[in-house]
């Protein structure tokens, strides 16, 4: 059996998307997936906090500071 590492990305149907080289002929094939390690999976829980947060984010009334507010962090003190 012959091995190649691909990457692949999982859909929020849960479908595996991948390309292989064209010189690999069709048929069926034996899937190993790997899962990202804790320090690579950091950017996941990222994404999913956004997601959650995306309506309490895009609400208005919790902008309450502008680019005006405050001074820069080179600023004379």
């Amino acid at each position: 059996m012959k091995a190649i590492q691909i990457v692949g990305e999982i859909d929020e149907q849960h479908r595996l998307r991948a390309e292989v080289p064209k010189e690999f002929p069709t048929g069926s094939v034996r899937v190993i997936v790997l899962t990202p390690e804790e320090d690579e999976a950091g950017l996941a829980w990222g994404r999913g906090v956004s997601a959650e947060w995306t309506e309490e984010l895009s609400d208005r009334s919790q902008d309450i500071y502008t680019l005006d507010d405050g001074q820069p962090v080179d600023a004379p003190r």
